[in-house]
């Protein structure tokens, strides 16, 4: 560690707490979404105990972002693992304490914790990488490829290890091992993280909470339809159909879906491969050739046929095969596109104040999460899981449509 550069370091401090924050809060979902389905809760209820923490992180991500530029993003994001912790020392309480609005608000300061750590990591990025190097872009999109696809393969572990810690050691015991080892590294990242990250030169005012790009703008609005489109059929009603109908316990609903999140964030972090663009005369990579819309409408236009293709093949008889390898199929072209999406944010956000800009794309993220989760559970429970894979389509259908709207080039 001594022998890297300060940037380096601090990257790392900041991944490390991604990552930390990350298991505890992959887990902490797949506790909540198994031990409530066991206590006899509908798909619905179940759905509106996350409720808040979507609504919560609309919120936080239009004013974090804000708070991020003013404050610093080291302080965000320490403000961000210290809720983390709250929330979880409110699920431990007893059994009967445990009602719908006492989980929603515990979800609500979790939901504050997420997209706070979240926004304060995607931006720091930006503000470590040399501006003036030569293939700064390539090592923009690497860098935040990697911080993305490595968190979300460690939230597959923190779904798997939610399933595998309500099995172990109860609710209860799950909660308690989960703070105490968030409240090291809480401890840890208040020691070493360097105090100025992020903050803007010219400290800018509430009324810039809205971003004035427009490419920003009509990513953002991309982003929440992409969103909505992954979680109306994977948040609430995959995992109740795997234990309904499937048949799975919690282990196997927990190890399925962490391996699949596992994955989807080892191909997020090969995105830049995959969406490299080609020379068409030799076949080879263009180095410095950066992906922008094109490479957006493409990922895309395929994405959009996956949930489609599922809802048709539930019908038959090997309705199994259809949904897993479907939903196999669905997490890798959906990997790429979020990363993608994730490198264009930070491209095009501007260079001082960054967190603005990003903040206020993952604020549209945070919606797009919401409504994906209450229709999750609303169309599942009234019409099942044909019903939200159908709807998915369609969402995926109007985030091409948007999408259309993106420059040229990343560079404009």
């Amino acid at each position: 560690m001594a022998e890297m550069s300060p940037a380096l370091r601090q990257y790392l401090l900041i991944t490390g707490n991604y990552w930390a924050f990350t298991l505890t809060d992959g887990a902490l979902r797949m506790l909540v979404v198994l031990y409530f389905y066991q206590l006899g809760y509908g798909a619905l209820a179940i759905a509106m105990l996350f409720l808040f923490y979507e609504f919560f992180g609309v919120v936080t991500n239009l004013l974090g972002g804000w708070l991020g530029a003013r404050l610093g993003l080291n302080r965000t994001m320490n403000i961000g693992l210290g809720l983390q912790i709250v929330a979880l020392a409110m699920l431990l309480v007893p059994q009967a304490w445990l009602t719908i609005p006492w989980v929603m608000a515990a979800q609500a300061l979790s939901g504050i914790a997420k997209d706070l750590n979240k926004m304060s990591a995607k931006s720091a990025i930006k503000t470590l990488v040399p501006k003036d190097a030569a293939q700064a872009g390539q090592t923009l999109y690497r860098y935040v490829a990697l911080l993305t696809g490595s968190k979300n393969a460690l939230k597959g572990i923190g779904f798997f290890l939610g399933g595998a810690l309500l099995s172990l050691l109860g609710f209860a015991g799950a909660i308690a091992a989960m703070a105490a080892v968030l409240t090291l590294v809480w401890l840890s990242s208040l020691l070493f993280l360097k105090a100025e990250l992020g903050q803007a030169k010219n400290k800018p005012k509430f009324s810039e909470l809205f971003s004035k790009s427009r490419a920003v703008n009509i990513l953002s609005a991309a982003r929440l339809f992409l969103f909505a489109a992954r979680d109306v059929w994977f948040v609430v009603a995959l995992p109740v159909y795997l234990a309904s109908q499937f048949g799975w316990d919690h282990w196997q609903v927990g190890g399925f879906l962490a391996g699949w999140i596992i994955a989807y964030g080892l191909v997020q972090a090969l995105a830049p491969r995959l969406t490299a663009r080609t020379d068409g005369k030799t076949g080879k990579h263009k180095g410095s050739a950066l992906p922008g819309r094109a490479a957006a409408l493409f990922w895309c236009g395929l994405l959009a046929l996956v949930p489609a293709l599922i809802a048709l093949g539930l019908g038959s008889q090997y309705s199994h095969v259809w949904l897993i390898g479907g939903l196999l199929l669905f997490g890798a072209l959906f990997a790429v596109n979020s990363s993608l999406h994730s490198f264009l944010i930070v491209s095009y956000a501007r260079e001082d104040g960054v967190s603005l800009d990003v903040g206020f794309y993952y604020m549209a993220n945070a919606a797009g999460r919401l409504l994906g989760t209450v229709l999750s559970g609303a169309l599942f429970q009234w019409w099942g899981l044909e019903a939200c894979l159908w709807v998915s389509s369609a969402m995926l259908l109007l985030t091409l449509i948007i999408s259309r709207g993106l420059p040229q080039e990343h560079e404009a």
